[in-house]
């Protein structure tokens, strides 16, 4: 998505409507969906839930985008990706200060999510900024010499300028996080809430884009090119998909687990860029690699009590609502 993304703002694509585009697709794309299939769970719209809504769709859509393809402009791709990676520690922390989050620092369990939050940001950093000697493997020998660490030069202003828009990004996505799972909780349809934060985040994206690009009417067109295909792509997938499922998952598992995957994109894109672009790996992509995964494990292991206790008192709760049943008919007299 961000390579896509970046192609399409290099290309002249204003970042905000872009924004606009892409929550306009996806609220095309869910809302039917969200009709139909959440017609017998969709809960009462109240006006706190509402509230709650339209907040989200501030958080994530205007606020969270628009400053990270606006930091995206003003650095690259890769760089935009690699400052994303402090996401999973500002949730963790936002979600232990909101008590969103059980963190007891006398505890292994919640050690070990400390440690493997901050694991998989090292992870994500060292495959980054670290090289280390090239692997030599069979599909990478006839490969381009260019890869992912080749990258225009950017000035230390506008360097400073992105880290800084992207970082507070950052703080508005993990803000957004939290507050989905906190609106879950009273609003349980994932569809219908995906396709509210789209066609807020359309509605609300569309007044800043009007704003900001005033009297530029060449600025909303848009062309059967890579702008046509980021629109498409990340309004399907990276907008409407993705709610959906971080909603289904953190309904379950809560916003750290969510966003302690998120680095995982990097090791994706890493080896497939390996195998299909032919690009070379080299050492420190696979030791960073290596660390993700390991702070992944340390998060889930840590979390695992955290959704197995709900499960057991339920269980409980409904053995002993079952013997009361059996008593009751055994009393009666009936066989069941």
């Amino acid at each position: 998505m961000d390579i896509i993304s970046k192609a399409a703002l290099n290309e002249g694509m204003s970042n905000y409507v872009f924004v606009v585009y892409r929550h306009a697709v996806a609220t095309l794309v869910i809302a039917p969906f969200a009709f139909i299939l959440d017609k017998k769970i969709r809960p009462k719209m109240t006006t706190a839930t509402f509230l709650k809504i339209m907040l989200m769709s501030i958080l994530e859509p205007v606020i969270d985008q628009n400053l990270y393809f606006l930091g995206m402009k003003y650095t690259t791709a890769t760089f935009a990706a690699a400052m994303a990676n402090v996401l999973p520690a500002i949730t963790f922390v936002m979600a232990w200060c909101f008590r969103v989050e059980k963190v007891k620092l006398m505890s292994i369990r919640s050690q070990a999510k400390i440690l493997g939050t901050l694991a998989t940001i090292a992870g994500a950093m060292i495959m980054t900024l670290v090289t280390g000697p090239n692997l030599d493997l069979p599909w990478t020998r006839s490969g381009p010499t260019n890869d992912l660490h080749q990258q225009p030069q950017i000035s230390v202003q506008h360097t400073i300028k992105g880290a800084l828009m992207i970082t507070i990004g950052c703080f508005s996505w993990a803000a957004f996080m939290i507050l989905q799972a906190v609106t879950l909780r009273t609003y349980p349809a994932e569809l219908s809430l995906t396709a509210w934060i789209c066609l807020l985040g359309t509605v609300e994206g569309a007044a800043v884009a009007l704003v900001v690009e005033k009297g530029n009417a060449a600025a909303w067109a848009i062309k059967w090119n890579t702008s046509f295909l980021a629109a498409i792509y990340s309004g399907i997938f990276c907008s409407g998909i993705a709610y959906y499922v971080q909603g289904v998952v953190m309904k379950k598992r809560g916003p750290v687990f969510v966003t302690a995957f998120s680095p995982l994109s990097m090791i994706i894109v890493a080896f497939l860029s390996s195998f299909i672009l032919s690009e070379k790996m080299y050492l420190g992509r696979v030791v960073g690699a290596g660390v993700i995964v390991l702070g992944l494990y340390f998060v889930v292991w840590g979390k695992q009590k955290d959704y197995k206790s709900p499960s057991i008192e339920l269980k409980q709760s409904d053995s002993s609502k079952l013997e009361v049943v059996a008593n009751n008919d055994e009393s009666d007299g009936r066989l069941v």
